[in-house]
């Protein structure tokens, strides 16, 4: 924990706590924001407004739910596309440049009244859709828009009552805002160190909550498929998830945020860090490596 900045640490195993540590900024009751993790949540409201009836299918065209986008590069590329980061559309996720679309973006949703949309319409296509992974943060908070349209109900409403209030939370989460008063999708829901956990119970165990089936039968499994192969270590990308060769599946986030599961042990580890850079090679490789352990350990651990 030291060694790699970790504030916040929880292991689960078959449902249970078999570890819980913190670091010297964050208690039990106290939230941590996600930072990108959070697009694996704004993805799996995409699979409740479907078993709701309220997006048909993500072979539909983006243009059905944001027509605003018709005539843009988005022409054409389907919600599945979105959610897999292949759209073709140009796009550039460089912190460190200020001029980068991803500084530009944020710049634009926190300091502007103007439409994300507008900004995201404007962007050029350099490859056809479904052919190349592009990561792309503005493309989630597309997602979360397209998710409140079809729901007609904002993001933190909808995740309020489609998961947090049966899914067993603690605490209330807080979701960051636009400067026009949407929810940032992309990045920025805080909770606490155990209701993360609670969010990873309910997603591995296929998205029950409160005795309802909030996601359809089979979303867990398809949205955590290797759908293509990103740009992270040797991990391929699902529906806004991360994706092992050995079929564990992550959520990942800016300055140490994660959350790993291997559900072919119901092993769930969350890691919550305060790196001193948005990324880094050094501490991605040796949390890699904890999470690697820790399985390893857990199919080796005896019956019980």
């Amino acid at each position: 924990m030291r060694d790699t900045n970790v504030e916040g640490l929880l292991v689960m195993v078959h449902g249970r706590v078999v570890l819980e540590r913190y670091g010297a900024d964050l208690t039990a009751n106290e939230r941590w924001t996600s930072w990108s993790v959070a697009k694996s949540i704004t993805s799996t409201l995409v699979g409740a407004a479907i078993q709701d009836g309220f997006i048909h299918s993500i072979e539909d065209p983006v243009t059905r739910y944001l027509p605003e986008l018709s005539g843009s590069a988005y022409d054409a590329v389907t919600l599945r596309q979105l959610l897999t980061m292949t759209s073709g559309v140009r796009w550039s996720e460089d912190y460190r440049d200020p001029h980068s679309d991803v500084n530009q973006f944020a710049h634009l949703s926190e300091h502007s009244g103007h439409s994300v949309l507008g900004y995201m319409a404007g962007l050029k296509r350099e490859a056809q859709p479904g052919t190349r992974f592009v990561y792309k943060t503005g493309e989630t908070d597309l997602i979360g828009l397209l998710v409140s349209r079809a729901t007609h109900k904002g993001l933190a409403d909808y995740l309020s009552e489609k998961i947090w209030s049966h899914a067993g939370m603690a605490r209330d989460a807080v979701w960051a805002l636009d400067a026009s008063g949407s929810e940032l999708s992309g990045c920025c829901l805080s909770m606490t160190l155990e209701d993360y956990a609670r969010f990873g119970l309910f997603f591995m165990d296929g998205g029950h909550a409160g005795g309802q089936q909030v996601l359809p039968a089979n979303w867990v499994s398809e949205a955590t498929h290797w759908a293509v192969r990103g740009d992270t270590a040797n991990l391929g990308y699902g529906f806004q998830w991360w994706v092992g060769e050995d079929r564990t599946y992550q959520a990942l986030g800016i300055f140490g945020q994660a959350m790993y599961f291997d559900p072919r042990h119901e092993l769930l580890v969350v890691v919550l860090g305060s790196w001193p850079s948005a990324s880094d090679k050094g501490r991605f490789a040796e949390r890699q490596a904890f999470f690697e352990a820790v399985s390893k350990a857990v199919s080796s651990a005896p019956p019980g």
